[in-house]
């Protein structure tokens, strides 16, 4: 079993190996094997990182550290998605029971969709997370068209001229004649990009 003195030791070197903490900064007091941190950081995100980097050394107890409140919990979600950047917090609606954090809201994207759950996933005293958010429909045959059309041109291929482009609610139908498997595929991957899109059927013919 290690002494406190040990662990103390191992903590800091942990911390100096962390690029995302500035371990100058902080102290590290143990007692009994309960580690505590003291100092300043940057961030509410580098506070985090902190912790996490503790408790990866072996036989470490951070004081709490087991149990939350689910309040607690509750703020924590929502200053780290305050700190996320690609996520806009204030569509995202919070509830914690017993450590089980819900999230729901509409955003535009998927990406923020996942962003939001891994942010909060791993945070101290989380239990699980259900991810109800929401894609907001806002699907437009205008806006799929003009995307498929600036991205063949930034390749320096044909216009979407011969691309029709239809939408139901969430689901994008492209029908229509393209010139090459490439340029078949971009136009694809241009409507999963716009806003809201949620199924893309590919109905279009490759002449050679």
């Amino acid at each position: 079993m290690k002494s406190d003195k040990q662990v103390q030791r191992d903590v800091v070197a942990e911390l100096g190996w962390e690029p995302s903490v500035n371990a100058t900064q902080i102290g590290v007091e143990v007692s009994d094997g309960v580690v505590t941190l003291a100092g300043h950081v940057g961030s509410y995100a580098e506070k985090l990182n902190a912790e996490r980097a503790a408790q990866r050394v072996a036989g470490v107890t951070l004081p709490g550290s087991s149990r939350r409140l689910d309040a607690d919990i509750a703020r924590s979600a929502e200053n780290v998605l305050q700190w996320t950047t690609s996520v806009p917090p204030e569509c995202i609606k919070i509830k914690v029971e017993n450590g089980w954090i819900t999230l729901s809201g509409p955003v535009e994207w998927d990406f923020q969709r996942r962003a939001a759950a891994e942010a909060v996933r791993h945070l101290m005293g989380v239990t699980g997370v259900s991810d109800q958010i929401t894609i907001k429909p806002r699907v437009s045959s205008t806006i799929v068209k003009s995307d498929i059309e600036a991205a063949l041109k930034r390749r320096a291929q044909s216009h979407a001229d011969g691309i029709s482009v239809e939408v139901r609610g969430n689901d994008v139908t492209l029908t229509g004649i393209v010139n090459s498997w490439s340029e078949r595929q971009l136009a694809v991957n241009s409507a999963w990009g716009a806003p809201g899109v949620h199924n893309v059927m590919d109905n279009m013919t490759v002449t050679f």
